[in-house]
């Protein structure tokens, strides 16, 4: 059986289209929208969705193609909400989906409804074709991933009232299969990692005093300094197996010069004087630094309440992200031997770092699919240095993948897109990436892939 990838992309364009115009935003959310459009569409296809609501109008929709249980179950997982637009700032109206130059449109596009409609595609071109499967898969779109905490409406809350409906071997989700140039090879990430957040507040006490006579027990001085000593000096160089594979694969990629220099950055008695070095002034720097240190940014400073009165407690916020390998613990020590002991932390928020193994054999299917449909790609594992809901799979014993593939056309910026004005994702590219996407569920799954 072959398959009519053109007009597969143009249904794939339909419903990613349809879910921009459902204006998701998050807070509120609203994703119920999204999920009774979704589970209209699988209905239609003869299949049975399940739709949970966590809250008002929080929407999750779950389906399921069954297997012969053979093997685990394979989990495609997306979310439907997405951030506030500027529609003032837009060349194209943030919720209307339009398809404009070879792009469709819209808040959601890349981050992630664009994946959303994949995945749907791929799930229902599985059904149609009744091919057997050796695993069952699972669909899930699902609620609150932009805003949504342990407390969340999304994965989190599946993972909490219904952990059966999504346990499986493996799950895909964001983000990687993208291509980035580098020194003019298409290079392929595939996310196996994420680090993990520690989000604090760092506070100074001293003596409250009038300000007309300074004295050394000043919390704002303090604190001010503990800042500065770490925007100085950072965090140790640490290196964890995702950046290890990443750093080794990009070089083999490249070559040159900033192969030698990514080489040699994965090589810890070498790695400071790269990064002080040669990759000083590289845009590359502060991707290379966070993929290599546990990271802690100053956020917010707040202190006093009165111009003539030193205050008794001066406050820092910080952002933290600690690398696979590192325990919360261990990041407030290397925290404290730059800011000081005598300071008090406050963790507000934590959740760990996750790394998945690229020596596995959906990870090569994921490489072999990309360089089938790019005979020059090279493919890296990577880890991301924000978060997604895979955290909250984790505990359940699902590891994942980030996996969203897409082609980009060259000069696109596809991370800076993410959040922000204009937002779009090319219709070829996110065709190209259907069949990638397809061929790998259809592999792993035991179905006869077509190609």
């Amino acid at each position: 059986m072959t398959h009519n990838w053109p007009a597969l992309t143009a249904e794939t364009v339909r419903h990613l289209q349809a879910l921009i115009r459902l204006e998701t935003v998050n807070p509120p959310g609203n994703e119920l929208l999204a999920a009774e459009y979704l589970a209209g569409v699988l209905r239609a296809e003869g299949l049975e969705p399940l739709v949970l609501e966590s809250a008002p109008g929080r929407g999750n929709v779950l389906a399921r193609l069954k297997g012969t249980g053979e093997a685990a179950p394979l989990l495609l997982y997306g979310h439907t909400d997405v951030v506030p637009a500027e529609s003032e700032h837009w060349t194209h109206p943030p919720f209307a989906g339009e398809e404009q130059a070879g792009f469709v449109w819209g808040r959601g596009a890349l981050d992630m409804k664009g994946s959303v409609a994949q995945q749907l595609m791929v799930f229902l071109l599985l059904h149609r074709q009744g091919l057997p499967l050796r695993r069952d898969v699972i669909f899930a779109a699902t609620a609150d991933e932009e805003v949504g905490g342990e407390d969340g409406k999304g994965v989190a809350w599946l993972v909490k009232h219904h952990p059966d409906l999504l346990r499986a071997e493996f799950g895909l989700t964001e983000l990687g299969g993208y291509n980035m140039e580098f020194a003019g090879a298409p290079v392929y990430p595939i996310q196996v990692a994420e680090k993990g957040t520690v989000w604090l507040k760092v506070r100074a006490h001293g003596r409250p005093a009038h300000a007309s006579q300074p004295q050394s027990d000043n919390c704002v001085v303090r604190l001010a300094r503990a800042v500065a000593d770490l925007g100085r000096h950072g965090l140790p160089y640490h290196l964890c197996d995702a950046a290890a594979g990443m750093l080794t694969a990009t070089s083999a990629a490249v070559g040159g010069e900033l192969g030698h220099w990514l080489g040699e950055l994965a090589d810890p008695r070498y790695a400071e004087d790269m990064l002080r070095g040669a990759f000083h002034d590289h845009p590359l720097r502060p991707m290379l630094t966070a993929i290599t240190h546990n990271t802690a940014t100053p956020t917010g400073l707040t202190a006093g309440y009165k111009t003539n009165v030193i205050p008794a407690v001066a406050e820092a916020v910080i952002d933290g992200r600690n690398l696979p390998g590192t325990s919360t613990a261990a990041f407030l020590d290397e925290l404290r031997a730059v800011m000081g002991a005598d300071l008090e932390y406050e963790v507000t928020l934590e959740s760990p770092p996750l790394q998945t193994s690229h020596h596995t054999p959906l990870y090569q299917l994921m490489a072999e699919a990309l360089r089938r449909h790019d005979p020059r790609a090279q493919v890296v594992p990577y880890m991301m240095t924000g978060a997604t809901d895979a955290k909250y799979l984790a505990p359940l014993g699902v590891p994942s993948y980030g996996f969203m593939p897409i082609q980009l056309p060259p000069g696109f910026d596809f991370m800076r897109l993410f959040h922000a004005h204009d937002e779009r994702v090319p219709v070829a590219g996110l065709g190209w990436g259907l069949q990638v996407l397809y061929e790998v569920v259809a592999g792993y799954c035991g179905a006869a892939v077509q190609p």
